[in-house]
């Protein structure tokens, strides 16, 4: 099976609370299925100060982007700008290249 989502791809979220929205994919985490999408699922965590070392963490309040599910995102294909599903193809070489299932095209 192929990576259907790489660092860097356009996603769009198509269940949950942020459904509808696009973002680029900063983190993939093949083995629990899930992926952080720049501006989606913000998170804030209340930092309590502590000093470890010869460091001190800065208290407050930090807002974060959360891991979210591979099954509520779906990639964005470059050339038709819309959200769509992910199929392959193998090459004359052996390799494989991800192909948009709308317009055809390889991205």
């Amino acid at each position: 099976m192929g990576i259907r989502v790489k660092k860097g791809d356009t996603v769009e979220v198509i269940a949950g609370e942020d459904r509808g929205k696009r973002g680029e994919v900063r983190e993939v985490f093949p083995k629990e299925n899930r992926v952080v999408v720049a501006g989606v699922n913000l998170v804030t965590k209340h930092q309590r100060p502590i000093r470890a070392g010869r460091g001190q963490i800065q208290p407050g309040r930090i807002q974060f982007e959360a891991p979210i599910h591979l099954s509520n995102v779906m990639p964005v294909c470059p050339h038709c700008k819309e959200a769509t599903r992910v199929g392959f193809e193998r090459q004359e070489d052996g390799g494989k290249v991800r192909i948009c299932k709308r317009c055809g095209q390889s991205f």
